[in-house]
């Protein structure tokens, strides 16, 4: 049907552009956050692409959301504008032939939302804190930015190199500061490199360099020249595996084990396809456009609903969480609540198209 399928064509195309734009926003939000990190050393450099990654998939459910929402508002809207909603409408088509076109278009992405909400992106939470875990076990070596102060895992030291070789062997201009036993201690040199002894142990050897210890001024303080000064390098090991947190668990896991915090976690993930459904069956009655009331009072109704309905999600969420309501309760009030706003806006706005056509 052509009316069926000029819809499906501008839902396609809008929503396209509206997905990229919400991507982009959010993925350089949280670039400038990590890499305002790595610059500061709390991250390694090489990592800013991976947590990059596990927060997109983590985020794609929500932004899928919002996508199906916007596109659907603002092409019902641009129909009200252009008066093509008063062709259809002469045509014998009523509000609710909207329906079919809507859902054709939310449909496939309903189901991919539930799946990424279900099963990915707890996934990709979980990967995001096992792979912290492993950056925060790297031996210090692996924790040098040239450029950049570092500080070693056990906090005894703060490092300085200026560059680093191609195969991040050997460092040029190397600055280390260090408290042992009390004593503050600096060492100075040229280059560095790293070597490993028979028995595994892997050691810093700084060569044509200076070490400065004690205090100036102190008779103890001494002033070292050397050509060769090694350090043994603390290697961390790999802890046991961190237990999963709620954030982190698989969906089946929530179920299995029903604690508070797990069925308000399990309530979210339930929540966000629901939620998504509902909203892009609102944008068609809230798509409505008063000519006298201007155009952009829809719009702001519409953000006004969304936000709305994200706060409510998050309550009971927290409600849940602290065992202040059932979850029985919980995970459908929110939308029921909704659905009843959807009834209601459906009849008001078939009620006013009759009195327009009437006059």
């Amino acid at each position: 049907m052509i009316f069926h399928r000029a819809l499906l064509r501008e839902f396609a195309g809008l929503a396209g552009a509206v997905f990229m734009t919400l991507f982009a926003i959010s993925v350089t939000t949280r670039l400038i956050r990590l890499l305002g990190d790595a610059a500061g050393g709390a991250i390694p450099s090489d990592a800013v692409v991976a947590f990059i990654g596990f927060f997109a998939l983590g985020a794609l459910p929500v932004l899928l959301s919002l996508t199906m929402f916007i596109s659907v508002l603002l092409t019902l809207t641009r129909n009200w504008r252009d008066s093509e909603m008063v062709i259809w409408f002469t045509s014998g088509l009523p509000l609710t032939a909207w329906l079919k076109p809507v859902m054709l278009f939310a449909l496939p992405q309903f189901a991919v939302i539930t799946v990424l909400s279900l099963f990915i992106s707890p996934w990709a939470a979980q990967m995001g804190e096992q792979y912290q875990s492993r950056i925060k076990a790297r031996d210090d070596v692996t924790r040098v930015n040239p450029g950049v102060f570092g500080e070693t895992g056990n906090k005894e030291r703060v490092f300085f190199v200026e560059s680093v070789s191609g195969d991040s062997s050997t460092v040029q201009n190397v600055f280390v500061a260090s408290v042992q036993q009390q004593r503050t201690g600096v060492s100075m040199s040229r280059s560095g490199h790293t070597e490993l002894a028979p028995n595994g142990d892997r050691f810093i050897v700084l060569e044509n360099g200076r070490r400065y210890e004690g205090t100036p001024g102190d008779p103890e303080y001494r002033v070292t020249e050397f050509d060769r000064y090694a350090a043994r390098i603390e290697t961390t090991e790999a802890g046991q595996p961190q237990q999963l947190t709620h954030k982190t668990q698989p969906t089946w896991g929530l179920i299995v084990n029903p604690t508070n915090p797990n069925l308000g976690e399990l309530l979210w993930r339930i929540g966000v396809p629901i939620s998504a459904l509902v909203l892009v069956l609102l944008a068609i009655p809230m798509s409505f456009v008063n000519p006298r009331a201007g155009r952009s009072v829809n719009l702001l109704f519409a953000l006004a609903i969304y936000i709305v309905y994200s706060n409510l999600l998050s309550v009971s969420q927290a409600r849940v969480a602290q065992g202040r309501m059932d979850f029985g309760v919980g995970w459908w009030i929110v939308h029921a609540l909704m659905a009843l706003l959807l009834i209601f806006m459906f009849a008001k706005r078939m009620q006013l198209i009759r009195l327009r056509l009437g006059r």
